[in-house]
């Protein structure tokens, strides 16, 4: 153990630690005092883990050499325990940016999970923003709660709630609102009343017919403008010492990401207007 290096920069009891072995196969475990990380190229203590700094090296009762690292968020939500399938970094990111996502942000999210778009946001808005997540399942909530609280140590800014966003909710006064729901345009005529001015929409989809429907329901309303869709694409390279190439694999359509803004009503235009 370094006794210079700084705490967070060391392994300790209750955290993760991410195992990476020659072949680049990753082990999410939670380290805990007396147990064993096991594989089927050998096992080492935790004992042995704990107290080191991040980035060790461990070696195995059969000589095999692993990497130790703490999981970034990234890596976290792709290998946590989950129910539903968990959102992708590509994204998570793309969310927290073109939503726009900031410190002492009010936002209400729906939907939450297994909690990767949870942990993310929480992050987003920090000690002084708030989050409010919604579900209607228990069993998602719970989940939610245990990812979250392994991921984050302070999870204060954030209230879990049981209940259908098609029906309406009580918060008001909200900067950004983030959906990932089967029928996100049921949830428009509340996000117009619940979003301050100015205020973000957005919405995660798997299908384009969803996106239809919504973008129609936005419309509609006549309180979004700025309203657009995209899909994030994420295509890793092989980069050798002799060849660079892509890899064969991609992570591809995952899903589409649609934003809009909350504005006050059109005024009809004295001007005969041209699209």
């Amino acid at each position: 153990m370094n006794d210079d290096a700084p705490v967070r920069h060391l392994f300790r009891e209750g955290e993760h630690a991410l195992i990476i072995d020659r072949r680049g196969r990753r082990y999410l475990t939670r380290l805990r005092a007396g147990s064993k990380f096991e594989t089927h190229l050998g096992a080492f203590p935790h004992d042995g883990l704990l107290g080191s700094e991040v980035g060790s090296w461990m070696t195995t009762n059969r000589g095999h050499v692993l990497l130790a690292v703490k999981p970034t968020m990234a890596d976290f939500a792709l290998d946590m325990p989950r129910i539903a399938t968990v959102g992708y970094p590509k994204d998570l990111g793309t969310i927290l940016v073109y939503g726009d996502i900031f410190p002492g942000a009010r936002v209400l999210e729906a939907g939450c999970g297994s909690g990767a778009m949870t942990m993310a946001l929480l992050r987003a808005v920090g000690a002084h923003g708030s989050l409010v997540s919604y579900d209607v399942r228990q069993d998602m909530i719970d989940r939610t709660r245990e990812n979250v609280g392994a991921m984050l140590a302070d999870t204060s800014s954030l209230t879990l709630k049981l209940g259908d966003v098609y029906k309406g909710f009580e918060e008001s006064e909200l900067d950004r609102i983030v959906l990932d729901l089967p029928e996100p345009w049921h949830v428009v005529p509340h996000a117009s009343e619940g979003l301050l001015p100015g205020g973000i929409f957005v919405s995660f989809s798997p299908t384009v017919l969803q996106v239809h429907e919504l973008a129609n329901a936005l419309r509609a309303a006549q309180t979004f403008e700025m309203i657009e869709t995209m899909e994030v694409l994420q295509r890793p390279w092989a980069v050798g010492t002799r060849s660079v190439r892509p890899e064969h694999r991609m992570v591809a359509h995952t899903g589409f990401i649609t934003i809009a803004r909350r504005c006050s009503p059109r005024p009809v235009s004295s001007v005969a207007e041209r699209n």
